[in-house]
């Protein structure tokens, strides 16, 4: 691997995990178009390291005030109606249908779903989805008119994405878009809901490369991937916050095909 591979993959993994457009897929993707090498699992690891870190930068006055109205709740031992420890509970609830999902077939999805024809048509398959609800359903609705049954069904949304190819962010926001809110509400509920999500998966992958770093990707290019992540995850969040205030999801539903009638194309013209 060279820096410059490091750094594309990281500026790939920080755009793609906040844009509906599928992280995991892209970084199937783009090694399969450039013919690179797998990096292998630590620098996996320290890419997601990298958003994650982007999403606690961003939102950490949201996390705080959420973690703190948990916190409440579970000492007075009440819900209560407070926004942030409503926030809390939904976020809970949200994210048992993905670790239920996660412990039953994660190893499968990561032994079998892999191939870039899979890929382009989960991108197809949740590019028409994401088309469909947003020109169909309106956007009227704010996080606090949510309930705790909409947030499982948004959770139910983000177990899918441990398919490659179908995007957390893309799932998150097609099924809270079909429910009735915002953009921007969809938006911002996807990106807090992925956060315990991403730091399970962070520290089971970790333990299986702790003691490997620097091994077969030398310890600069993985710095160099969380850095690249890191730096473009923020731009990203922020970019699709302010673009959802006053676009719709189409175009990334459009981009979507566009990339899975691409990869279907190589594949039949080049056998690639």
């Amino acid at each position: 691997m060279s820096l410059w591979e490091a750094i594309v993959l990281g500026a790939v993994q920080g755009l793609s995990e906040f844009l509906p457009i599928s992280s995991s897929g892209h970084l199937i993707l783009i090694p399969w178009l450039f013919g690179w090498k797998d990096p292998g699992l630590a620098f996996d690891v320290f890419l997601h390291l990298g958003t994650a870190l982007a999403l606690i930068i961003y939102f950490f006055g949201d996390l705080w005030r959420v973690f703190i109205g948990g916190l409440s709740s579970l000492w007075e031992r009440r819900v209560g109606f407070e926004i942030d420890r409503l926030l809390f509970w939904w976020i809970v609830v949200g994210t048992i249908p993905a670790v239920v999902a996660g412990l039953a077939f994660g190893d499968y999805i990561e032994a079998h779903l892999r191939s870039p024809l899979l890929v382009a048509f989960f991108l197809a398959g949740v590019g028409f989805l994401i088309f469909w609800v947003d020109w169909q359903y309106p956007a009227t609705r704010s996080l606090e008119e949510m309930t705790t049954g909409e947030a499982f069904l948004i959770g139910l949304a983000q177990a899918f994405a441990l398919i490659p190819g179908v995007s957390r962010s893309g799932s998150t926001m097609a099924m809270a878009r079909r429910l009735g809110f915002t953009r921007p509400a969809a938006a911002r509920f996807s990106f807090l809901m992925s956060l315990p999500i991403v730091f399970g998966a962070l520290a089971l992958e970790g333990r299986k490369v702790i003691g490997h770093l620097g091994g077969e990707v030398g310890t600069a290019y993985l710095i160099c991937g969380l850095i690249s992540s890191f730096v473009v995850g923020i731009l990203s969040i922020h970019f699709m916050l302010q673009f959802l205030r006053r676009s719709s999801l189409k175009v990334f539903a459009w981009y979507r095909l566009l990339v899975a009638a691409m990869i279907v194309g190589m594949s039949l013209f080049f056998g690639i």
